[in-house]
């Protein structure tokens, strides 16, 4: 690919940049659009809506955007989106210090050696080849080889320094969000898996003579985990109509000027209609406990949270074997009540195992039949096989100005829209698995999205020459070094324009919004509907993660063999740095908190990019016939290894388990404060399945309400009918408080 080509994709990625950028700046001030760019802060409800009229200002891009993203604080996005949104703004931050000094390396001392590495008459810029730019272009046995080895040296000890700075950091930052955010009940509840059944008592007093005889000093209660039944679905959708009455309230009452006064039980309708209506149900039905269905329910019940006095009571038994059978009363600390992920709870502890091997199968196989569209978006950016491919296109191709966009802009493209059906796929990998937690499927759909995406996007284009060429890397692994050094830099050109299509476009994709964009203009102009909370996203880590780990790799890897991408990548991690910051403070919703765990596999993914530069400068030093150069670079790869050694263990146990001095002192705090009590009596119904804020008290032990219906799909149509009658009382109340409000006005 000539340079040219390179300048074309560039110009078509930043006009798509500089349009989404200000379409942004535009629709963000339109009133229709809050629900799309203001989603978390109208899902606290503290975003002041503004009337619908005309401004010309509206019309006209601004960039306060920018500013108030880059002046937020690091404890104001802490505060808004907990401490995950902080880690990954910090690989940004990273990022943005470790590429501004490869840069100043490598463009100005690397980048000139490699264009003046052979005596040759050099053409116009434009008009040359980029390959002049990349390391290839060094001839064997050079001493300016040497340039290339400091750089190396250079980047490493600073990645080095940076990343054991920010472990270091994160690592504080997570103890100080464990030991000052408000009690979490998930630090005193173990879930118990696997419990033996017995034809002589009840799985319930199973659970409870188990732990009172072995753990009597610090049990306190337990909660069968039971199947959600039609009932529940019934609440949900109760509490939705709900929420969206108490929003519409409280828009009319404010529009109006009304007193706070109205949105209590006094004045207006109540506003615990459908808690007083929950609640008789719930008296109605609480001392139906002898029915046969409920026996029949704790038989297949499939496990039980049990609850713990203290913290470090928890901890250790959820660290030790309760059984002498591995396979018995298998306990794990229970993850928060908004983590929990319910469906997978009633999975079977013996087919764990089976899932986990089957989706890794069907991850391996995903991954080698991608291999089909990759190729193909390689044999896009050769121009004759094109012209054999597609002999009708040949007139069209033999205009430079197309065959430039075709070559060096449609192949990333090609590619980045492939790659669109990974996420939903890996996700759905993850959740068969059988997590427990959301976080915890969303942290293992990470990592799948990141092997994936680091096998498919970097080395199979890098090894895409011949299916020979694949499979010589399983083969033949000795000489993997050598094979990366031949055909890296002969892939600089895709990986730059992979870089502009897939980093540039791709967060002007994301701050504009496109599909909620999309969706909410036909909800609202075509279908006429309007904007819930139930559509506000959390952020999605597991896509945006491996997206610019990748690009660090590309970074590293690129850093010493084609220096011409590093600029590309340095323009990409500032502005991914003030996009994200905008969307982690407006638009994304924390629904549950991973603490902080995704940045050891940030680091580990960071140190194999930097080991991968080094096995293929090793390889470069090989072929160029540069021992001295290659001795040095092999002390320089033992040194990275051993680093990450030490990192991993100075730190990752941190981020692993809790520590006996941490909760001991936070059990000891809550017993002095008297606090304890309280959170005992709250762990009662912190993990109901039924909506938070709506369940009854239950005392451990007892049934969901939805099990001990007689038959619950006729309660919950029974049961409707008086959820309209409590619905046509508050319109009614609604529209008396908006004929108050004209009365008022006039």
């Amino acid at each position: 690919m000539e340079f040219s080509a390179l300048l074309t994709s560039a110009g078509i990625n930043i006009a798509v940049c500089i349009l989404f950028l200000s379409l942004y700046s535009v629709l963000r001030k339109q009133p229709h659009n809050f629900g799309v760019y203001f989603g978390r802060r109208l899902a606290e409800e503290k975003f002041q809506r503004q009337d619908d009229y005309f401004s010309f200002e509206r019309l006209l891009p601004t960039a306060g955007w920018i500013v108030k993203a880059y002046w937020c604080t690091e404890e104001e996005i802490r505060q808004v989106a907990g401490l995950d949104s902080v880690v990954f703004l910090r690989l940004f931050i990273f990022s943005i210090r470790i590429f501004s000094i490869t840069s100043l390396v490598c463009v100005f001392g690397v980048l000139p050696v490699n264009y003046h590495g052979k005596e040759m008459t050099h053409n116009h810029i434009p008009a040359e080849s980029l390959n002049v730019f990349t390391i290839a272009n060094i001839i064997e046995e050079s001493r300016k080889l040497w340039v290339h080895c400091i750089a190396l040296y250079i980047i490493t000890i600073s990645a080095c320094i940076l990343l054991y700075n920010e472990y270091k950091y994160i690592s504080r930052k997570r103890l100080a969000h464990i030991t000052g955010s408000p009690p979490n009940p998930g630090h005193f509840t173990v879930l118990v898996r696997s419990i033996p059944k017995s034809d002589n008592e009840l799985l319930d007093d199973t659970i409870r003579n188990f732990f009172v005889n072995y753990h009597g000093s610090s049990y306190l209660s337990h909660q069968m985990i039971l199947r959600k039944g039609h009932f529940q679905r019934f609440v949900d959708r109760a509490e939705r109509a709900y929420r969206k009455f108490v929003r519409v309230r409280l828009s009319v009452s404010e529009r109006h000027g009304r007193s706070s006064m109205s949105r209590c039980g006094v004045c207006g309708v109540r506003a615990s209609s459908f808690q007083l209506y929950r609640n008789k149900f719930i008296e109605a039905k609480k001392a139906d406990l002898t029915n046969p269905e409920v026996v029949d329910a704790q038989k297949n019940c499939p496990g039980a949270l049990v609850f713990f006095k203290t913290r470090y009571a928890a901890v250790v038994a959820s660290r030790v074997l309760q059984s002498s059978n591995p396979m018995l009363w298998v306990t794990d600390l229970a993850p928060e009540p908004r983590d929990v992920y319910w469906s997978n709870l009633w999975i079977p502890y013996r087919q764990i195992w089976l899932r986990k091997l089957a989706t890794l199968a069907a991850s391996i196989v995903f991954m080698f039949v991608f291999i089909i569209p990759v190729a193909f978006v390689q044999s896009m950016m050769q121009l004759e096989q094109l012209k054999k491919m597609f002999p009708s296109f040949t007139g069209i191709l033999n205009k430079s100005f197309a065959a430039r966009v075709v070559t060096g802009y449609l192949p990333s493209v090609v590619l980045l829209l492939s790659l669109y059906t990974v996420p939903p796929l890996m996700m759905l990998f993850s959740s068969i698995e059988g997590s427990i937690s959301r976080s915890g499927r969303k942290r293992s759909a990470c990592l799948k999205i990141l092997f994936f995406t680091v096998w498919n996007v970097f080395f199979v284009n890098v090894l895409s020459g011949s299916v020979l060429n694949q499979l010589n890397v399983f083969t033949r692994p000795k000489d993997m070094p050598t094979m990366l050094a031949e055909l890296v830099p002969k892939q600089a050109t895709f990986f730059i324009t992979y870089v502009l299509t897939s980093g540039w476009a791709s967060l002007c994709s994301e701050i504009l919004q496109v599909y909620n964009l999309v969706y909410n203009f036909f909800s609202k102009c075509i279908c006429c509907c309007q904007q819930t909370t139930e559509y506000v996203y959390s952020f999605p880590y597991h896509t945006e993660v491996p997206k610019v780990l990748l690009f660090n790799l590309l970074g590293f890897t690129f850093a010493i063999m084609a220096p011409l991408i590093l600029p590309f990548l340095l323009v990409y991690f500032c502005l991914g740095y003030l996009v994200y910051r905008n969307q982690i403070l407006n638009v994304y919703y924390p629904k549950y908190e991973m603490g902080g765990k995704l940045w050891p596999i940030m680091h580990n993914t960071i140190v194999f990019s930097l080991v991968l530069m080094q096995v293929i400068a090793l390889g470069v030093f090989t072929i160029k016939n540069s021992p001295v150069a290659t001795g040095f670079t092999i002390l320089l790869l033992v040194g990275t290894i051993l680093f990450n050694e030490y990192c991993r263990h100075r730190f990752s146990r941190i981020f692993e388990a809790y520590s006996a001095q941490d909760v001991i002192e936070l059990d000891r705090d809550d017993e002095q404060s008297g606090r304890m009590q309280e959170i005992h009596q709250h762990l009662q119904d912190a993990y109901s399945q039924t909506p938070p804020g709506e369940g009854s008290s239950r005392s451990g032990g007892s049934v969901p309400i939805e099990l001990i219906l007689e038959d619950p799909a006729q309660d919950a149509s029974e049961s409707s009918q008086e959820l309209c009658d409590t619905v046509q009382e508050a319109s009614e109340a609604h529209e008396h408080i908006v004929e108050e409000g004209k009365a008022h006005s006039v």
